[in-house]
């Protein structure tokens, strides 16, 4: 099954970097593609803090982010830093767990003095833990990112995020190619055969 994870940090839910994230899933469902949710905040909180991965919240999370070809990472920034349940969370995972994974990291601040948190702080860990390939991202400062549902992402933020989504669909779709490839090439390779064995039993006998 090919699927995207999308992990939101942020210790709220009415907050603008999981509202970062409503839209990218609203984007990728339209486009076809699964998702699943991972809010850390809903996790064992005793759990987390003590790395115990045999806990049924930690165990089921990482096994979502196991089996997913795309992840998704949304988190506040708060003084040049992404959030410290993100940081609880990605210290949990496996040293190889976004390995041959499509990782799009976004983030929020209340200025742009925290854009290059994504680059020199964020980036770097998801590159430890295994992962090759890591869109651009997208940072939106806090008045481009208004918390209500029913109001409107700035434009040039929505655009950024709709890049990243064909992005991410495009990686998808290929993924889910080749993961069934193996599948169609061997029912081809049936029919073939089955053809041939049919044509050898409609050729005549000629006579001795």
């Amino acid at each position: 099954m090919t699927y995207a994870v999308t992990i939101s940090g942020s210790p709220s839910a009415a907050s603008r970097s999981a509202r970062l994230l409503r839209f990218v899933e609203s984007e990728l469902a339209e486009a076809g593609i699964e998702v699943r949710r991972i809010d850390i905040r809903a996790l064992s909180p005793a759990a987390l803090l003590a790395a115990d991965t045999s806990h049924d919240d930690l165990r089921y999370a990482l096994a979502q982010v196991a089996g997913a070809q795309a992840v998704v990472v949304a988190t506040p920034v708060y003084k040049a830093a992404y959030s410290g349940l993100l940081k609880a969370f990605l210290d949990v995972l496996p040293q190889d767990g976004l390995a041959d994974k499509l990782v799009a990291p976004f983030a929020t601040g209340g200025s742009p003095a925290h854009l290059l948190a994504l680059d020199y702080a964020l980036k770097p860990v998801l590159s430890a833990l295994g992962a090759q390939h890591i869109l651009r991202g997208v940072f939106a400062v806090d008045q481009q990112v208004p918390k209500e549902e029913d109001a409107t992402l700035d434009a040039a933020i929505a655009e950024r995020l709709g890049a990243s989504v064909d992005q991410l669909s495009q990686w998808l779709h290929e993924r889910e190619v080749i993961r069934q490839w193996p599948a169609n090439a061997a029912g081809d390779i049936r029919s073939a055969r089955s053809a041939r064995s049919a044509q050898g039993a409609a050729r005549p006998t000629l006579a001795a």
